[in-house]
Protein backbone atom coordinates (compact mmCIF):
# COMPACT_ATOMS: atom_id res chain seq x y z
CA UNK A 1 0.00 0.00 0.00
CA UNK A 2 1.35 3.55 -0.83
CA UNK A 3 2.62 5.59 2.00
CA UNK A 4 0.92 8.96 2.42
CA UNK A 5 -3.24 6.97 2.64
CA UNK A 6 -5.33 8.47 5.49
CA UNK A 7 -6.25 5.50 7.99
CA UNK A 8 -7.83 2.37 6.44
CA UNK A 9 -10.84 0.11 7.70
CA UNK A 10 -10.46 -3.29 6.45
CA UNK A 11 -7.66 -1.82 3.61
CA UNK A 12 -9.85 1.24 2.67
CA UNK A 13 -10.55 4.84 4.04
CA UNK A 14 -13.20 5.32 6.23
CA UNK A 15 -16.27 7.33 4.64
CA UNK A 16 -14.91 10.53 7.17
CA UNK A 17 -13.96 13.58 5.47
CA UNK A 18 -10.62 12.87 2.91
CA UNK A 19 -8.61 15.65 0.76
CA UNK A 20 -7.55 14.34 -2.16
CA UNK A 21 -4.13 15.79 -3.96
CA UNK A 22 -5.20 18.85 -5.88
CA UNK A 23 -3.54 17.96 -9.10
CA UNK A 24 -5.29 15.03 -9.83
CA UNK A 25 -9.02 16.65 -10.19
CA UNK A 26 -8.48 16.98 -14.10
CA UNK A 27 -11.33 18.73 -16.46
CA UNK A 28 -11.28 15.77 -18.27
CA UNK A 29 -11.08 13.14 -15.81
CA UNK A 30 -9.10 12.16 -12.37
CA UNK A 31 -5.21 11.52 -12.59
CA UNK A 32 -2.68 11.35 -10.98
CA UNK A 33 0.77 9.40 -10.34
CA UNK A 34 0.18 6.49 -8.44
CA UNK A 35 1.84 6.45 -4.51
CA UNK A 36 2.80 9.97 -5.04
CA UNK A 37 -0.64 12.11 -5.65
CA UNK A 38 -2.75 8.95 -6.09
CA UNK A 39 -3.88 6.31 -3.74
CA UNK A 40 -6.02 3.68 -2.68
CA UNK A 41 -7.69 5.72 -0.13
CA UNK A 42 -9.07 8.01 -3.28
CA UNK A 43 -10.38 5.19 -5.70
CA UNK A 44 -12.24 4.34 -2.11
CA UNK A 45 -13.83 7.73 -1.46
CA UNK A 46 -14.47 8.61 -5.64
CA UNK A 47 -16.27 5.29 -5.63
CA UNK A 48 -18.19 6.10 -1.78
CA UNK A 49 -19.04 9.72 -3.30
CA UNK A 50 -19.73 8.94 -6.95
CA UNK A 51 -21.80 5.83 -5.58
CA UNK A 52 -24.16 9.00 -3.95
CA UNK A 53 -24.23 11.24 -6.92
CA UNK A 54 -25.92 8.19 -8.80
CA UNK A 55 -28.08 7.09 -5.86
CA UNK A 56 -29.53 10.74 -6.19
CA UNK A 57 -30.34 10.81 -9.66
CA UNK A 58 -32.28 7.55 -9.16
CA UNK A 59 -29.23 5.00 -10.63
CA UNK A 60 -28.49 1.98 -8.98
CA UNK A 61 -25.58 -0.06 -11.22
CA UNK A 62 -22.25 1.18 -12.55
CA UNK A 63 -19.62 -0.80 -14.90
CA UNK A 64 -16.70 -1.19 -13.82
CA UNK A 65 -13.17 -1.64 -16.05
CA UNK A 66 -9.69 -1.18 -15.76
CA UNK A 67 -6.36 -0.64 -18.11
CA UNK A 68 -3.44 -2.99 -17.88
CA UNK A 69 -1.26 -0.64 -15.77
CA UNK A 70 0.14 -2.41 -12.78
CA UNK A 71 -1.87 -0.45 -10.51
CA UNK A 72 -5.39 -0.43 -11.92
CA UNK A 73 -6.00 -4.16 -9.94
CA UNK A 74 -5.40 -2.43 -6.56
CA UNK A 75 -7.31 0.94 -7.34
CA UNK A 76 -10.26 -1.40 -8.88
CA UNK A 77 -10.42 -3.33 -5.80
CA UNK A 78 -10.36 -0.12 -3.94
CA UNK A 79 -13.08 1.60 -6.11
CA UNK A 80 -15.82 -1.06 -6.30
CA UNK A 81 -15.48 -1.36 -2.44
CA UNK A 82 -16.48 2.07 -1.99
CA UNK A 83 -18.93 1.79 -4.86
CA UNK A 84 -20.99 -1.16 -3.47
CA UNK A 85 -20.36 0.09 0.39
CA UNK A 86 -21.80 3.45 -1.15
CA UNK A 87 -25.11 1.44 -1.78
CA UNK A 88 -24.57 0.46 -5.87
CA UNK A 89 -24.31 -2.49 -7.58
CA UNK A 90 -21.09 -2.93 -9.51
CA UNK A 91 -20.50 -4.56 -12.98
CA UNK A 92 -16.77 -4.88 -13.24
CA UNK A 93 -15.86 -5.81 -17.19
CA UNK A 94 -12.62 -6.12 -16.06
CA UNK A 95 -9.21 -5.43 -18.45
CA UNK A 96 -9.90 -3.48 -21.27
CA UNK A 97 -9.71 -0.72 -23.26
CA UNK A 98 -11.61 2.23 -22.24
CA UNK A 99 -13.99 2.17 -25.13
CA UNK A 100 -15.07 -1.08 -23.96
CA UNK A 101 -16.26 0.13 -20.94
CA UNK A 102 -18.08 2.70 -22.82
CA UNK A 103 -19.97 -0.06 -25.08
CA UNK A 104 -20.93 -1.74 -21.31
CA UNK A 105 -22.19 1.01 -20.11
CA UNK A 106 -24.15 1.91 -23.42
CA UNK A 107 -25.08 -1.66 -24.28
CA UNK A 108 -26.06 -3.47 -21.34
CA UNK A 109 -29.10 -3.26 -19.51
CA UNK A 110 -29.50 -1.35 -16.29
CA UNK A 111 -26.20 0.15 -16.19
CA UNK A 112 -26.35 3.87 -15.21
CA UNK A 113 -22.75 4.71 -15.87
CA UNK A 114 -19.27 3.51 -15.78
CA UNK A 115 -15.47 4.08 -14.77
CA UNK A 116 -12.48 3.14 -16.44
CA UNK A 117 -9.26 2.77 -14.02
CA UNK A 118 -6.78 4.44 -16.53
CA UNK A 119 -3.81 6.03 -16.99
CA UNK A 120 -4.59 6.64 -20.85
CA UNK A 121 -1.06 7.63 -22.66
CA UNK A 122 0.91 8.84 -19.88
CA UNK A 123 3.80 6.76 -17.93
CA UNK A 124 3.56 3.82 -16.56
CA UNK A 125 3.34 4.99 -13.05
CA UNK A 126 0.06 7.22 -13.76
CA UNK A 127 -3.27 6.77 -13.66
CA UNK A 128 -6.70 7.47 -13.29
CA UNK A 129 -10.87 7.59 -13.42
CA UNK A 130 -12.42 8.28 -16.63
CA UNK A 131 -16.33 8.62 -15.88
CA UNK A 132 -19.39 8.33 -17.72
CA UNK A 133 -23.27 8.80 -16.68
CA UNK A 134 -26.02 8.06 -18.39
CA UNK A 135 -24.12 8.27 -21.60
CA UNK A 136 -22.80 11.66 -21.04
CA UNK A 137 -19.27 12.42 -19.94
CA UNK A 138 -19.00 13.25 -16.48
CA UNK A 139 -16.10 15.95 -15.93
CA UNK A 140 -15.78 19.52 -15.47
CA UNK A 141 -17.78 20.38 -12.99
CA UNK A 142 -18.68 17.20 -11.87
CA UNK A 143 -15.40 16.06 -10.63
CA UNK A 144 -15.08 19.47 -8.75
CA UNK A 145 -18.35 18.20 -6.95
CA UNK A 146 -16.54 14.74 -6.29
CA UNK A 147 -13.55 16.75 -4.92
CA UNK A 148 -15.81 19.16 -2.41
CA UNK A 149 -18.32 15.47 -1.59
CA UNK A 150 -15.04 13.41 -0.65
CA UNK A 151 -13.79 16.31 1.75
CA UNK A 152 -17.80 16.06 3.62
CA UNK A 153 -18.14 13.50 6.13
CA UNK A 154 -20.36 10.82 4.32
CA UNK A 155 -23.05 9.26 6.66
CA UNK A 156 -23.25 5.29 6.62
CA UNK A 157 -25.65 3.79 4.01
CA UNK A 158 -27.84 1.10 5.08
CA UNK A 159 -27.48 -1.43 2.00
CA UNK A 160 -24.41 -2.44 0.84
CA UNK A 161 -24.06 -2.89 -3.54
CA UNK A 162 -23.80 -6.00 -4.87
CA UNK A 163 -20.64 -6.86 -7.14
CA UNK A 164 -20.87 -9.13 -10.06
CA UNK A 165 -18.32 -9.86 -12.87
CA UNK A 166 -19.25 -10.03 -16.46
CA UNK A 167 -17.13 -10.02 -19.69
CA UNK A 168 -18.22 -8.17 -22.79
CA UNK A 169 -15.57 -8.89 -24.72
CA UNK A 170 -16.96 -11.57 -27.35
CA UNK A 171 -20.11 -8.42 -27.80
CA UNK A 172 -18.03 -5.85 -28.44
CA UNK A 173 -16.08 -7.44 -31.03
CA UNK A 174 -18.98 -8.84 -32.76
CA UNK A 175 -20.92 -4.83 -32.61
CA UNK A 176 -17.04 -3.95 -33.81
CA UNK A 177 -17.53 -5.50 -37.25
CA UNK A 178 -20.39 -3.91 -38.08
CA UNK A 179 -18.02 -1.34 -38.73
CA UNK A 180 -17.05 -2.94 -42.18
CA UNK A 181 -20.68 -3.77 -42.59
CA UNK A 182 -22.05 -2.98 -46.36
CA UNK A 183 -18.49 -3.18 -47.58
CA UNK A 184 -17.43 -5.93 -50.45
CA UNK A 185 -15.71 -8.87 -49.18
CA UNK A 186 -13.70 -9.82 -51.30
CA UNK A 187 -11.88 -6.50 -51.55
CA UNK A 188 -11.85 -7.06 -47.79
CA UNK A 189 -9.75 -10.22 -47.84
CA UNK A 190 -7.39 -7.88 -50.16
CA UNK A 191 -6.65 -5.09 -46.85
CA UNK A 192 -3.04 -5.92 -45.54
CA UNK A 193 -2.87 -3.71 -41.77
CA UNK A 194 -0.33 -3.26 -39.27
CA UNK A 195 -1.66 -2.73 -35.61
CA UNK A 196 0.19 -1.95 -32.29
CA UNK A 197 -1.26 -2.09 -29.36
CA UNK A 198 2.10 -1.01 -27.77
CA UNK A 199 0.98 -3.73 -24.72
CA UNK A 200 -1.77 -1.85 -23.72
CA UNK A 201 -5.64 -2.93 -22.90
CA UNK A 202 -6.34 -3.23 -26.47
CA UNK A 203 -4.50 -6.18 -27.36
CA UNK A 204 -6.82 -8.57 -26.42
CA UNK A 205 -9.02 -7.28 -27.62
CA UNK A 206 -7.39 -7.16 -30.88
CA UNK A 207 -5.99 -10.55 -30.79
CA UNK A 208 -9.64 -11.88 -30.82
CA UNK A 209 -10.65 -9.51 -33.43
CA UNK A 210 -8.10 -10.20 -36.62
CA UNK A 211 -8.90 -13.93 -35.93
CA UNK A 212 -12.29 -12.82 -38.04
CA UNK A 213 -11.54 -10.11 -39.90
CA UNK A 214 -10.86 -10.58 -43.41
CA UNK A 215 -7.73 -9.78 -45.28
CA UNK A 216 -4.04 -9.88 -43.76
CA UNK A 217 -3.54 -8.44 -40.15
CA UNK A 218 0.11 -8.03 -38.51
CA UNK A 219 -0.09 -7.58 -34.84
CA UNK A 220 3.01 -5.90 -32.73
CA UNK A 221 3.02 -6.12 -28.44
CA UNK A 222 -0.28 -7.82 -27.59
CA UNK A 223 0.54 -8.78 -24.59
CA UNK A 224 -0.63 -6.61 -21.82
CA UNK A 225 2.27 -5.61 -19.76
CA UNK A 226 2.11 -2.49 -17.26
CA UNK A 227 5.65 -1.83 -17.87
CA UNK A 228 5.06 -1.05 -21.57
CA UNK A 229 8.64 -2.78 -22.68
CA UNK A 230 8.79 -2.06 -26.11
CA UNK A 231 7.38 1.52 -26.51
CA UNK A 232 5.61 3.82 -24.12
CA UNK A 233 1.60 3.40 -26.02
CA UNK A 234 1.05 7.41 -27.18
CA UNK A 235 0.91 7.67 -30.86
CA UNK A 236 0.66 11.01 -30.88
CA UNK A 237 4.80 10.81 -30.36
CA UNK A 238 6.61 9.78 -33.62
CA UNK A 239 9.14 8.08 -31.61
CA UNK A 240 6.71 5.72 -30.32
CA UNK A 241 5.37 4.47 -34.09
CA UNK A 242 8.95 3.44 -34.98
CA UNK A 243 7.92 -0.58 -34.87
CA UNK A 244 4.73 0.02 -36.59
CA UNK A 245 6.51 1.93 -39.67
CA UNK A 246 9.01 -0.75 -39.86
CA UNK A 247 6.36 -3.43 -40.07
CA UNK A 248 4.07 -1.60 -42.86
CA UNK A 249 7.65 -0.49 -45.01
CA UNK A 250 9.17 -4.12 -44.35
CA UNK A 251 5.94 -5.88 -45.32
CA UNK A 252 4.17 -3.70 -47.91
CA UNK A 253 1.37 -3.32 -45.85
CA UNK A 254 -1.35 -1.11 -47.14
CA UNK A 255 -1.43 0.91 -43.57
CA UNK A 256 -0.76 0.60 -39.56
CA UNK A 257 -2.55 1.36 -37.12
CA UNK A 258 -1.42 2.59 -33.31
CA UNK A 259 -3.57 2.97 -30.11
CA UNK A 260 -2.58 4.56 -26.86
CA UNK A 261 -2.66 2.71 -23.93
CA UNK A 262 -6.99 2.77 -23.29
CA UNK A 263 -7.66 2.48 -27.29
CA UNK A 264 -9.60 5.76 -27.28
CA UNK A 265 -7.16 7.35 -29.48
CA UNK A 266 -5.20 6.08 -32.70
CA UNK A 267 -2.43 7.25 -34.78
CA UNK A 268 -1.89 5.87 -38.31
CA UNK A 269 0.94 5.23 -41.02
CA UNK A 270 0.44 5.32 -44.42
CA UNK A 271 2.33 2.81 -46.50
CA UNK A 272 5.03 5.26 -47.36
CA UNK A 273 5.53 4.94 -43.62
CA UNK A 274 4.26 8.74 -43.15
CA UNK A 275 2.42 9.49 -40.18
CA UNK A 276 -1.08 11.05 -40.69
CA UNK A 277 -1.98 14.13 -38.45
CA UNK A 278 -4.33 12.88 -35.95
CA UNK A 279 -6.74 16.23 -36.86
CA UNK A 280 -6.49 14.94 -40.52
CA UNK A 281 -7.96 11.63 -39.41
CA UNK A 282 -11.26 13.37 -39.45
CA UNK A 283 -10.63 14.07 -43.11
CA UNK A 284 -10.64 10.79 -44.24
CA UNK A 285 -13.43 9.72 -41.33
CA UNK A 286 -15.88 12.74 -42.93
CA UNK A 287 -15.25 11.55 -46.44
CA UNK A 288 -17.06 8.36 -45.67
CA UNK A 289 -19.82 9.42 -43.77
CA UNK A 290 -20.76 12.55 -45.38
CA UNK A 291 -22.03 11.14 -48.27
CA UNK A 292 -24.78 9.44 -46.28
CA UNK A 293 -25.47 12.53 -44.50
CA UNK A 294 -25.61 15.42 -46.35
CA UNK A 295 -25.48 18.40 -44.38
CA UNK A 296 -24.63 16.83 -41.22
CA UNK A 297 -22.77 18.72 -38.35
CA UNK A 298 -18.96 17.76 -37.96
CA UNK A 299 -17.28 18.80 -34.56
CA UNK A 300 -13.85 19.51 -34.38
CA UNK A 301 -11.50 20.98 -31.29
CA UNK A 302 -9.89 24.21 -31.72
CA UNK A 303 -6.67 22.90 -32.93
CA UNK A 304 -7.99 22.02 -35.88
CA UNK A 305 -6.59 22.24 -39.23
CA UNK A 306 -7.92 24.89 -41.59
CA UNK A 307 -7.69 22.43 -44.60
CA UNK A 308 -9.84 19.71 -42.29
CA UNK A 309 -12.29 22.55 -42.19
CA UNK A 310 -12.63 23.07 -45.58
CA UNK A 311 -12.81 19.47 -46.15
CA UNK A 312 -15.61 19.06 -44.40
CA UNK A 313 -17.17 22.11 -45.97
CA UNK A 314 -16.64 20.41 -49.42
CA UNK A 315 -17.95 17.05 -48.48
CA UNK A 316 -21.51 18.93 -47.67
CA UNK A 317 -20.90 18.66 -43.98
CA UNK A 318 -21.55 21.77 -41.12
CA UNK A 319 -17.66 22.11 -39.18
CA UNK A 320 -18.23 23.32 -35.61
CA UNK A 321 -14.96 24.16 -34.23
CA UNK A 322 -15.30 23.14 -30.29
CA UNK A 323 -13.32 23.48 -27.18
CA UNK A 324 -9.94 20.83 -26.99
CA UNK A 325 -11.17 17.76 -24.70
CA UNK A 326 -12.87 14.39 -25.72
CA UNK A 327 -15.54 15.39 -22.89
CA UNK A 328 -16.05 18.65 -24.46
CA UNK A 329 -16.19 17.09 -28.09
CA UNK A 330 -18.88 14.03 -26.82
CA UNK A 331 -20.61 16.61 -24.94
CA UNK A 332 -20.99 18.87 -27.97
CA UNK A 333 -21.83 16.11 -30.34
CA UNK A 334 -24.58 15.20 -27.74
CA UNK A 335 -25.73 18.45 -27.80
CA UNK A 336 -26.37 19.17 -31.33
CA UNK A 337 -26.88 15.85 -32.71
CA UNK A 338 -23.30 15.67 -34.99
CA UNK A 339 -22.83 13.07 -36.77
CA UNK A 340 -19.03 12.95 -36.42
CA UNK A 341 -16.20 14.55 -34.40
CA UNK A 342 -12.62 14.27 -33.84
CA UNK A 343 -9.59 15.79 -32.20
CA UNK A 344 -5.80 16.85 -33.05
CA UNK A 345 -4.69 14.42 -30.35
CA UNK A 346 -6.30 11.44 -32.46
CA UNK A 347 -9.80 11.15 -30.90
CA UNK A 348 -12.72 10.20 -33.04
CA UNK A 349 -16.12 9.75 -32.42
CA UNK A 350 -18.42 7.91 -34.34
CA UNK A 351 -22.19 9.12 -33.85
CA UNK A 352 -22.71 7.18 -37.57
CA UNK A 353 -24.25 3.97 -36.63
CA UNK A 354 -21.92 3.87 -33.26
CA UNK A 355 -22.75 5.38 -29.80
CA UNK A 356 -20.74 9.08 -30.67
CA UNK A 357 -17.77 7.72 -27.67
CA UNK A 358 -13.83 7.75 -28.88
CA UNK A 359 -13.27 4.11 -30.23
CA UNK A 360 -9.87 3.70 -31.70
CA UNK A 361 -10.61 0.33 -32.61
CA UNK A 362 -14.08 1.23 -34.18
CA UNK A 363 -12.57 4.57 -35.78
CA UNK A 364 -9.47 2.02 -37.36
CA UNK A 365 -12.11 0.06 -38.99
CA UNK A 366 -14.30 2.59 -40.47
CA UNK A 367 -10.79 3.94 -41.81
CA UNK A 368 -10.46 0.32 -43.60
CA UNK A 369 -14.17 0.73 -45.08
CA UNK A 370 -13.10 4.94 -46.17
CA UNK A 371 -10.26 3.13 -48.07
CA UNK A 372 -12.19 -0.17 -49.28
CA UNK A 373 -15.22 1.35 -50.23
CA UNK A 374 -13.83 3.84 -52.95
CA UNK A 375 -11.51 1.77 -53.86
CA UNK A 376 -9.23 4.14 -53.20
CA UNK A 377 -5.95 3.72 -50.96
CA UNK A 378 -5.49 5.38 -47.58
CA UNK A 379 -2.11 6.17 -49.40
CA UNK A 380 -3.65 7.85 -51.69
CA UNK A 381 -5.77 10.07 -49.98
CA UNK A 382 -3.28 11.25 -47.43
CA UNK A 383 -1.24 12.43 -50.32
CA UNK A 384 -4.25 14.09 -52.07
CA UNK A 385 -4.69 16.45 -48.85
CA UNK A 386 -3.89 20.08 -49.14
CA UNK A 387 -0.29 20.72 -48.56
CA UNK A 388 -0.38 23.02 -45.14
CA UNK A 389 2.88 24.25 -42.91
CA UNK A 390 2.27 24.53 -39.32
CA UNK A 391 3.69 24.24 -36.08
CA UNK A 392 3.29 21.17 -33.52
CA UNK A 393 1.37 21.87 -30.42
CA UNK A 394 3.53 24.66 -28.56
CA UNK A 395 3.86 24.47 -24.54
CA UNK A 396 4.58 27.66 -23.25
CA UNK A 397 5.53 27.71 -19.09
CA UNK A 398 4.07 30.29 -17.30
CA UNK A 399 2.76 30.76 -13.62
CA UNK A 400 -0.85 29.11 -12.86
CA UNK A 401 -1.95 32.17 -11.57
CA UNK A 402 -1.26 34.29 -15.00
CA UNK A 403 -2.35 31.77 -17.91
CA UNK A 404 -6.22 32.94 -17.83
CA UNK A 405 -4.95 36.86 -17.86
CA UNK A 406 -2.39 36.58 -19.94
CA UNK A 407 -4.73 34.90 -23.05
CA UNK A 408 -7.68 37.82 -21.54
CA UNK A 409 -4.81 40.60 -22.55
CA UNK A 410 -4.22 39.31 -25.74
CA UNK A 411 -7.91 38.61 -26.56
CA UNK A 412 -7.78 42.60 -25.74
CA UNK A 413 -5.17 43.43 -27.82
CA UNK A 414 -7.07 41.80 -30.74
CA UNK A 415 -10.20 43.34 -29.68
CA UNK A 416 -8.39 46.79 -29.84
CA UNK A 417 -6.48 46.46 -32.84
CA UNK A 418 -9.88 45.25 -34.57
CA UNK A 419 -9.09 41.80 -35.56
CA UNK A 420 -11.63 39.50 -35.11
CA UNK A 421 -10.98 35.96 -32.82
CA UNK A 422 -12.79 32.85 -32.15
CA UNK A 423 -12.84 32.89 -27.96
CA UNK A 424 -14.44 29.34 -28.21
CA UNK A 425 -11.38 27.87 -26.44
CA UNK A 426 -8.79 30.56 -25.54
CA UNK A 427 -8.61 32.69 -29.21
CA UNK A 428 -7.90 31.46 -32.49
CA UNK A 429 -6.81 34.23 -34.54
CA UNK A 430 -7.60 33.95 -38.82
CA UNK A 431 -5.96 36.40 -40.71
CA UNK A 432 -4.68 36.30 -44.82
CA UNK A 433 -1.48 34.22 -43.63
CA UNK A 434 -2.92 31.52 -41.68
CA UNK A 435 -4.00 31.39 -38.25
CA UNK A 436 -2.87 30.92 -34.67
CA UNK A 437 -4.07 29.52 -31.39
CA UNK A 438 -3.99 30.76 -27.77
CA UNK A 439 -5.20 29.19 -25.04
CA UNK A 440 -4.91 28.02 -21.15
CA UNK A 441 -3.73 24.34 -20.07
CA UNK A 442 -6.85 22.90 -18.56
CA UNK A 443 -4.45 20.75 -16.08
CA UNK A 444 -0.81 22.65 -16.06
CA UNK A 445 0.56 25.82 -15.39
CA UNK A 446 1.43 26.21 -19.34
CA UNK A 447 -0.51 28.11 -22.48
CA UNK A 448 -1.22 25.95 -25.37
CA UNK A 449 -0.43 27.27 -28.92
CA UNK A 450 -0.18 26.00 -32.54
CA UNK A 451 0.01 28.27 -36.05
CA UNK A 452 -0.64 27.01 -39.30
CA UNK A 453 0.04 28.63 -43.17
CA UNK A 454 -0.48 27.40 -46.34
CA UNK A 455 3.35 28.46 -47.02
CA UNK A 456 6.78 28.63 -44.86
CA UNK A 457 6.37 32.50 -45.35
CA UNK A 458 3.16 32.62 -44.16
CA UNK A 459 3.69 30.47 -40.95
CA UNK A 460 6.73 32.88 -40.10
CA UNK A 461 4.37 36.25 -40.24
CA UNK A 462 1.59 34.60 -38.26
CA UNK A 463 3.98 33.14 -35.68
CA UNK A 464 5.41 37.17 -35.35
CA UNK A 465 1.85 38.21 -35.24
CA UNK A 466 1.83 35.81 -31.96
CA UNK A 467 4.96 36.34 -30.64
CA UNK A 468 4.02 40.39 -30.55
CA UNK A 469 1.05 39.74 -28.59
CA UNK A 470 2.65 37.36 -26.27
CA UNK A 471 5.60 40.19 -26.19
CA UNK A 472 3.44 42.78 -24.73
CA UNK A 473 2.23 40.54 -21.75
CA UNK A 474 6.19 39.46 -20.80
CA UNK A 475 5.90 36.49 -22.44
CA UNK A 476 8.06 34.48 -24.94
CA UNK A 477 7.98 31.66 -27.16
CA UNK A 478 10.29 28.69 -26.24
CA UNK A 479 13.03 28.33 -28.86
CA UNK A 480 11.75 26.42 -31.35
CA UNK A 481 7.95 26.47 -30.69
Amino acid sequence: MPTGNPPLVAGFALPTGHVMHPSILREYDIRGIYGRTLFDADAYVIGRRFAAVVLAEGGARIAVGRDGRLSSPALEAALVAGLTDGGVDVTRIGLGPTPMLYFAEASMPEQDGGIQITGSHNPGDHNGFKIVFRGRPFFGADIRRLGQMAAVEQAEIGRKGVDRAVCPMAAYGAALLGALKGVDRAALDQVRIGWDTGNGAAGPVMQALIAQLPGEHILLFPDVNGHFPNHHPDPSNAANLADLRSAVLSNHLDFGVAFDGDADRLGIVDARGRIIDGDRLLSLAAADVLPDHPGAMVVADIKTSQAVIDDIARLGGQPLLWKTGHSHIKSKMKETGAILGGEMTGHLFYADRWYGFDDAIYAALRIIAASVRPGRSVTAMHEAMAVMHATPEIRIPVAEEAKFDIVANVAEQMRAAGIAADLTDGLRVTGPDGWWLLRPSNTEAMLGARAESASAQGLARVLAQLDAALAQCGVVRPLGG
